[in-house]
């Protein structure tokens, strides 16, 4: 049995380590709260636009556009894959599926490049000899509208200048809180199925009100895309940072849960009463008795 000062020890160390993992679930509390306020904010607008896009495509079905542009898979057709891991560990499994399920789809695409968000899948695939593209560091722990907005426009010249044919954005969706899932997500180009149009009130009630896209919906389209582009990959990193700070969260709380069991284990180990005095030189004079007439 372990002495008493032994056990003393090890139990400051369990309560330093239970503020830790206290501290640390606090701070994941306090990030998801913010980054979920951020991305509210800016929904209108997406909304919006998704709106408009929606509507320009209804009124003008034949319309052909660069964005809407489906290039035929030839043999140097070029998929692009923007992979969005943590900055850090201690997430559960988290970083480990995004990293799987980007694997996958490496292995399956016969000319692939590799854009990654987050120190985690740097030092991954670098570790791995796998050849990365690009990399935008100092994004997955503070997504911001604007620093989403740097990475579309990027991506979108790369489409334009036919460099990508296909852009894809590979993220973590927490579906619920128990529930994350890796997922890929199309960006570019846009499927015109997934803009689905619904009507204005005053056109059920048989109204039908002329919008008129100046200088015309062609134009107004180059205008607006680039913003859809950017809410769904603001949308992408504001998702995969609450999944990461829900999965931390997670593991933190099973943690703190863990060291409380620990210390009360320890706690009763402490508070054993000694064997008595007199019980102890008995024992100690018969072993000494054996000794001596052996």
């Amino acid at each position: 049995m372990a002495g008493i000062k032994e056990i003393r020890t090890r139990i400051d160390s369990v309560q330093q380590t239970l503020k830790i993992t206290n501290a640390m679930y606090l701070i994941s509390s306090s990030k998801l709260r913010k980054a979920r306020q951020q991305f509210n904010a800016v929904q209108p607008f997406f909304q919006k636009v998704t709106e408009t896009i929606s509507d320009i495509l209804h009124h003008s079905p034949a319309m052909e556009h660069v964005y809407f542009d489906k290039r035929p898979h030839v043999s140097e057709h070029t998929v692009g894959y923007i992979v969005i891991t943590g900055d850090k560990g201690l997430a559960g499994a988290y970083n480990h599926n995004v990293l799987r399920l980007t694997e996958g789809r490496l292995a399956q695409t016969p000319r692939p490049m590799l854009f990654l968000i987050g120190q985690v899948g740097r030092s991954y695939f670098s570790e791995r000899g796998v050849p990365v593209d690009g990399e935008f560091m100092y994004t997955a722990q503070d997504p911001t509208f604007s620093r989403a907005e740097e990475i579309s426009d990027t991506f979108i010249q790369l489409f334009r200048q036919g460099k990508l044919d296909e852009v894809y954005v590979v993220y973590t969706d927490m579906v619920t809180p128990m529930r994350l899932e890796p997922k890929v997500q199309k960006l570019l180009p846009l499927d015109m199925d997934a803009f689905s149009w619904t009507p204005r009130p005053e056109e059920e009630a048989g109204y039908r009100q002329m919008v008129t896209y100046v200088p015309n919906e062609h134009q107004v389209l180059s205008h607006i895309v680039p913003g859809y582009v950017t809410g769904v990959l603001f949308g992408a990193l504001v998702d995969s940072f609450c999944a990461e700070q829900n999965a931390r969260m997670m593991a933190m709380d099973a943690s703190s849960s863990n060291a409380r069991d620990m210390l009360k284990e320890l706690s009763l180990r402490y508070k054993q009463p000694a064997p008595p005095c007199g019980s102890v030189s008995r024992n100690i004079f018969s072993s000494m008795c054996s000794v001596l007439l052996s």
